[in-house]
């Protein structure tokens, strides 16, 4: 134990400090009540008297495929509880379902993050497990534990094992964009389209590439709220079920020693996930949600700091989409720890975390055991830059690419713009054999961000034209205002702000401008003088709301844009630390 956590040690709660004590503890009416219907559910006094009440916050439904094993990794995570003192209590909330919500999981990420908050706050929870790993679940929770402020760990769902078809290794979503491109080309069959189908997603997990999920768990464990290695251990592996009861055993004590999101949050751990992110050449997604995660906490996260830590940090994972293998492989060569490890003086080791050590200290140890795997500094998969923040006069407020993803000729390129007003007429026209379209042009999608779409759907990666997959392009520049998914590839530009359904100058672009991308000097233009454009601007009219009611209609007036994290404008001004606006409990 770290000497800060020897002082947290002498500081212990006391039973009577507990939150739940206001509940349980207290000797009246209100308490009566919760005593007995506590009773009421099978749970005698001695069960949780004076005992840490920890809140199970259970995304697991029968439409995530990613988190089908929670049910009995909750049971795991209650029994650590148990066997620590603690009385655990399981609370479902939202699940997340990427292949399955539409029009996007992201519409409903900051929904989550304040039902998470919500939750906490109104029911009698000492400390919170978050479980959770499909791409949104890992932000949403954790924003709003941040903003609870609660003793939080977090269990990450853990990828799937390696897809198969055909003697053939499949990666999810990165193999699906390539078959698809090669059924559209004519190279495939039905057939072989079926058996990619049946073989690519084989048992409980995440997605096994190095998609917004696994590089969003790996965030949460290098940020420090999760137990070190948790993150890499592939979903049925039994180690991810003794993890999940070590969880539960060592939330309690972090009750008791009031260690909070806001005692291991700071500025150098938000650049140690972001390094992380980076030296994974993890999802662009995680751009937008480390933002808002930040903010959260009330630590400045930008875009220009974003991409300052991307000129400086080599890529190390060799994993797909930008790489080769899949996280099984990756758990298998060290993991997580072991890249971290490797990284040396590019993450700051003093950093807490949530089993009271400091990261360095869990890094003790840690080896790679393939380094083709997990490379070597001294042999990267890539020296730096596994994103690069673009700007420009269509992109004021910024713009991503991830390089590696590209095709490296179209990283300096000039071409012809062909636009779509939505993702409804690209998907009418796109494979129009008239389509005045060749592998030069730039395709370019608006109304497809925050409020446009509505929710930012991953519409970022736009399909190639049908002509010219059957010619052999494999890649072209497209530029949207959406994101993409982290299993993708492409020279896709993304995250374009301010988006062009509230008026950004990229809803000013129309078809045959000139498009300018120069990703060395982060250059995004259109080649058009700004007299033209703000002709344009004038003659621009500002489209209907997307929503008349409902949450829909909270989200489209509130939610920030993509260089803000997306979160809702009214959230992120309380951040870690800021419980002492928890209205009083009676």
């Amino acid at each position: 134990m770290s000497t800060d956590g020897n002082e947290r040690k002498k500081a212990r709660k006391t039973p009577e400090e507990l939150r739940s004590h206001r509940w349980y503890g207290v000797n009246d009416l209100r308490s009566f009540g919760h005593r007995s219907r506590t009773a009421q559910m099978g749970y005698s006094r001695e069960e949780y008297a004076g005992k840490p009440v920890i809140a199970i916050l259970n995304t697991w439904s029968e439409m995530n495929p990613c988190h089908t094993h929670f049910k009995q990794r909750v049971e795991e995570v209650k029994r650590g509880i148990w066997q620590a003192g603690g009385f655990p209590i399981e609370l479902p909330v939202q699940t997340l379902s990427e292949p399955f919500q539409k029009p996007t999981t992201m519409l409903y990420r900051n929904f989550l993050a304040m039902e998470a908050e919500e939750t906490l706050r109104s029911y009698p929870a000492d400390g919170v497990v978050l479980m959770g790993g499909c791409d949104k679940t890992t932000p949403a929770l954790l924003m709003g534990a941040i903003s609870m402020d609660l003793p939080t760990i977090f269990l990450p769902a853990g990828p799937m094992l390696r897809g198969n078809w055909n003697g053939a290794t499949l990666g999810s979503g990165s193999d699906t964009w390539k078959y698809w491109a090669d059924l559209r080309a004519g190279k495939i069959t039905e057939e072989d389209w079926q058996g990619v189908e049946g073989g690519i997603a084989r048992s409980p997990g995440h997605c096994m590439t190095m998609g917004t999920a696994s590089t969003m768990t790996s965030a949460a464990e290098a940020l420090g709220f999760t137990l070190p290695g948790f993150a890499s251990i592939p979903a049925p592996d039994s180690r991810h079920a003794q993890m999940a009861a070590k969880t539960g055993m060592r939330i309690v004590e972090m009750v008791w020693e009031d260690l909070k999101p806001s005692d291991i949050l700071t500025a150098q751990s938000i650049d140690n996930a972001v390094t992380t992110c980076l030296a994974l050449s993890g999802s662009t997604n995680a751009i937008v949600h480390m933002i808002a995660l930040a903010r959260r906490a009330g630590i400045e996260l930008t875009l220009d700091r974003y991409d300052s830590l991307s000129r400086r940090t080599p890529v190390l994972a060799n994993i797909r989409p930008t790489g080769a293998y899949l996280m099984e492989d990756f758990y298998y060569a060290g993991g997580l720890q072991a890249m971290l490890a490797e990284l040396g003086d590019l993450i700051d080791r003093s950093q807490k975390t949530v089993n009271g050590r400091t990261l360095g200290e869990n890094l003790e140890g840690a080896q790679i055991f393939n380094d083709d795997v997990i490379r070597r500094r001294s042999n990267p998969l890539m020296p730096d830059n596994g994103l690069a923040v673009l700007r420009g006069n269509i992109a004021p407020d910024g713009a991503v690419i991830k390089p590696g993803a590209a095709e490296p000729h179209l990283l300096v390129h000039t071409g012809r713009a062909v636009v779509f007003k939505d993702y409804n007429d690209m998907a009418a026209r796109i494979d129009n054999e008239d389509l005045d379209i060749d592998e030069s042009c730039v395709i370019v999608l608006q109304h497809a961000g925050p409020v446009g779409a509505p929710g930012m759907p991953e519409w970022g990666q736009l399909p190639i034209p049908k002509k010219l997959l059957q010619k052999g392009v494999r890649d072209m520049l497209r530029i949207s205002d959406a994101r993409m998914s982290g299993t993708s590839y492409g020279a896709c530009v993304l995250h374009v702000a301010p988006e062009s359904f509230v008026g950004g100058p990229f809803a000013l672009v129309r078809d045959g401008d000139l498009i300018e991308l120069d990703v060395p000097q982060r250059k995004l233009n259109v080649l058009v003088s700004d007299d033209e454009l703000a002709r344009r601007k004038n003659e621009w009219v500002a489209p209907e709301p997307r929503f008349s009611r409902g949450y829909g209609a909270m989200h489209q007036v509130h939610v920030l844009q993509a260089d803000k994290g997306c979160d809702f404008d009214f959230l992120q001004r309380g951040g870690a630390g800021t419980t002492s606006s928890e209205p009083e409990i009676h």
